[in-house]
């Protein structure tokens, strides 16, 4: 997941339980790359906890968590979907430090982080990944199974039974431009060939292997004839990009945007709806816009690294992001949690926040399975680079 990872009740509408269907070196041997060896009571592990009864409750986990002390994440930017300040609200509650490692990553880096540091004290014990990368994670075995105590809130489609991987927040794929620089801001994938966006038109990182720019492929992909079996247009129309001289290979993070650097961007909905936010007071009208002709949502992911070197700190963070003031942690940076409906059935959802969310058009209800993910991932990975040769 790389930072480079008009409104209207319709959003809220398609994040119904129904519709919710989105389906983000160390050295080896130090003490923390030991921690969850039979430490609880009764002979059981941290690393193979799979709910907090396994820690005899809520207290248990915080305590075996606080003695483990420390928190290694990776790839999470502080403006992304709010991540600065549940951070922040995580360490402030708890007492553990959290070391976000390689904040401008991407999901194929917390694979790779995954597989290359196995037993090391340096391994990411989360990560936040997206769709096709989370599936793939899990067909490896990378993964920890662990049912947060909302397990069961989350709708069906949204997580694997077992609790290997289960979504977090989720948006549109957004076209933004700043206004002061750009005559007419494209709403419309089809707007992006005109003439007039040479050198313009940015992507959120490469969609081989970052999530944000993957699915905006897909989203091109439903513009131009494609279907959630059939993402070939979407790498096809950005070919169309590069030849009309209109796509710019600039990755885009908040710092090229505050420099002008890509003036048109094509981007999750909670990022874009972010930056319009930070950049107000610093000049840029940042506008948003859902495309009309590629309307396309998804959800990004949480797991648990299997091999993780702080267990506890690990499942502790995920029972605070799912819970309440995690869910509406991630509502604050303009993104839906997985558990939008379920807490707004129960009157803990923060509705005034919830009313600035971005929308699109029409909802998006049909999502992709994870056969269908992981084939539209093989052929961006095998057709990406020669569709923007040259």
């Amino acid at each position: 997941m790389s930072v480079h990872r008009a409104r209207s009740a319709a959003f809220a509408a398609v994040l119904t339980a129904a519709a919710l269907s989105l389906t983000a070196c160390g050295s080896a041997g130090s003490s923390s790359a030991k921690a969850g060896s039979n430490d609880l009571a009764g002979g059981k592990s941290s690393k193979t906890a799979t709910s907090l009864a396994d820690f005899g409750g809520m207290d248990g986990l915080v305590a075996a968590a606080k003695k483990e002390g420390k928190l290694h994440a990776i790839t999470l930017p502080r403006e992304w979907a709010n991540y600065g300040k549940l951070m922040d609200g995580f360490k402030a509650k708890y007492g553990i430090e959290i070391e976000d490692e390689n904040p401008d990553g991407s999901s194929q880096d917390e694979i790779n982080a995954i597989t290359s540091r196995k037993g090391q004290d340096r391994a990411p014990d989360v990560v936040d990944l997206g769709a096709a990368f989370a599936t793939s994670g899990a067909k490896q075995g990378l993964f920890a199974p662990y049912k947060v105590a909302d397990f069961a809130k989350i709708p069906d489609t949204m997580k694997d039974p077992d609790g290997l991987r289960y979504n977090d927040y989720g948006g549109y794929i957004s076209i933004a431009c700043d206004a002061k620089k750009v005559s007419v801001c494209p709403k419309t994938f089809a707007d992006l060939l005109k003439p007039e966006y040479k050198g313009m038109v940015a992507l959120n990182g490469n969609p081989t292997k970052a999530n944000a720019a993957y699915s905006a492929v897909m989203a091109a992909a439903l513009a131009n004839g494609g279907s959630l079996d059939n993402i070939q247009p979407g790498i096809d129309f950005f070919g169309k990009l590069k030849q009309a001289g209109n796509f710019n290979p600039v990755e885009v993070t908040p710092a090229t945007i505050e420099k002008g650097e890509t003036p048109i961007t094509i981007d999750w909905s909670y990022l874009n709806a972010g930056y319009a936010e930070k950049f107000k007071d610093k000049g840029i009208d940042w506008q948003v816009s859902i495309p009309s002709d590629g309307i396309y949502a998804n959800f990004y992911n949480q797991a648990i690294n299997k091999d993780a070197p702080h267990p506890a700190a690990a499942r502790l963070w995920e029972e605070y992001l799912y819970s309440t003031e995690g869910q509406n942690g991630f509502l604050g940076g303009y993104a839906t949690p997985a558990l939008f409906d379920a807490m707004k059935t129960a009157g803990t959802l923060d509705t005034a926040t919830a009313a600035k969310l971005p929308v699109a058009e029409k909802p998006f209800t049909t999502f992709p399975t994870d056969d269908q993910t992981t084939a539209a991932k093989k052929v961006v990975t095998e057709n990406w680079a020669k569709a923007i040769a040259g």
